[in-house]
């Protein structure tokens, strides 16, 4: 029996089929571009094998090709008699994840695991900042991420997938050393994966190594695909920080070029949040920003995620709407919030109507309580230092730039290397 690159056995006669599904994973893992045309090579070379056809459904899920998935899934489904043990239980967990029950999946997935721990697909979904744990709005979600993950080493080696997400978990909870061993080991294994090298740009930043960072990725990404997953927020990655080294020509070059709505191929979550994010960060570095483009990104907002009950999409929603004006839009995430955080998205929305309103006794007030447990947001902390920034950039413009400067040093002392971005702070 043919078998993926992990081991496990699939029901399929098809080298051709096999080896498309296998490229589809690799890319998938890898945030390559060309996914679901390798998914779609293993389908005709044979109809029948399921788990080609789930891949296909869980690749367009990712991508925010939602509306797609129904076709590849209830195919998948239809072919359930006809495989093995573990690809029944994988697809039963993937029309679950794939049907909006993604909560329910977590302890499935894990269930699963004990008895086919090779089976990376399956794992993948509960990894990283966006997976199903990273999204759960659960306080403890970090540490949970790297205790989920710490017993499967064994059992993966030096894989470089596996390598790759336990280094983020590791990096996300302070653990650099052994974060960097890790990276390091995913890198060595495969060199071309857009994860790896994006993990590697969080350590940079974690580090406060701007400098470092923006030359790794310029250099790392020169043969990046535009059409690959991860083009984008990699993209948000050298703007943010050629912003913050001085390079602001080329940080709105970068945005435009492929951040912005219009220009950016990614994931519609990713487009919104980088661009919410690097266009706030720039007004509060002191950047004009053109009102155009708020507008452009809060229009991007309300066809996408308009209140998706997914804080860390919302919160971004929020944030759109807030600066370019659409008291509506924001009032609808207000009054009906959505999704496991709801409690904290209130006052988090609230806070950067405050913002926009330049009220900013009222952003500290309604932002700053929530620093101590805004892992609940999901993301990373490099995109969670929004919410730290805010609260710093609103004491410094209403003149207690003293207060400012203890609450971003005293959170988050590496980012100070050589100086915050924040225009004003370090005027004496």
């Amino acid at each position: 029996m043919l078998e993926d690159r992990y081991g496990n056995a699939l029901t399929t006669t098809s080298p051709a089929a096999r080896d498309a599904y296998v490229s589809g994973m690799d890319r998938l893992l890898s945030a390559d571009a060309g996914i679901v045309a390798a998914f779609e090579q293993a389908v005709p070379a044979d109809d029948a094998f399921a788990l080609a056809h789930i891949g296909l459904a869980r690749t367009l899920q990712v991508q925010g090709r939602g509306s797609e998935v129904k076709a590849p899934l209830e195919r998948a489904l239809a072919l359930d008699a006809g495989v093995n043990e573990r690809e029944r239980s994988h697809i039963a967990i993937f029309e679950q994840i794939l049907t909006g029950r993604g909560g329910a999946a977590i302890p499935a997935i894990l269930e699963h695991l004990r008895t086919w721990p090779r089976d990376a697909m399956v794992l993948a979904p509960i990894t990283g900042v966006f997976g199903l744990i990273g999204f759960s709005g659960k306080a403890g979600r970090e540490a949970q991420q790297l205790a989920v993950l710490e017993p499967f080493a064994s059992a993966y080696g030096d894989d470089w997938w596996f390598r790759m997400v336990l280094a983020f978990a590791e990096i996300e909870l302070h653990e650099y050393d052994r974060g960097l061993r890790n990276i390091e080991t995913s890198l060595r294994g495969y060199g071309r994966n857009a994860h790896a090298a994006h993990i590697r740009a969080h350590l940079f930043y974690e580090l406060g190594e701007r400098d470092a960072g923006l030359a790794y990725l310029d250099d790392w990404s020169r043969d990046y695909s535009s059409e690959g997953q991860l083009h984008c927020h990699i993209s948000w990655h050298r703007a943010l920080w050629s912003l913050e080294t001085g390079r602001r020509e080329r940080a709105w070059e970068i945005y435009r070029t492929s951040l912005k709505p219009d220009a950016a191929w990614g994931p519609p979550l990713n487009v919104l949040t980088d661009c919410a994010s690097l266009l706030v960060r720039a007004e509060m570095a002191g950047e004009a920003v053109d009102p155009a483009l708020w507008n452009e990104i809060a229009d991007f907002a309300a066809r996408w995620f308009a209140n998706s009950g997914i804080i860390f999409a919302d919160i971004h929603s929020a944030l759109a709407f807030a600066m370019a004006g659409k008291q509506e839009s924001l009032q609808r995430i207000i009054d009906n919030p959505q999704g496991p955080a709801a409690d904290i998205l209130v006052p988090i929305a609230r806070g950067f109507d405050a913002f926009a309103r330049q009220d900013w006794a009222a952003t500290v007030r309604e932002i700053r309580p929530l620093l101590e447990t805004h892992e609940r947001v999901g993301g990373s902390r490099a995109q969670r230092d929004l919410l730290e920034y805010t609260v710093a950039c609103a004491l410094l413009r209403g003149g207690q730039r003293h207060e400012a400067l203890q609450l971003i040093s005293s959170r988050r002392p590496a980012n100070g290397t050589p100086q915050y971005p924040l225009a004003g702070l370090h005027q004496a």
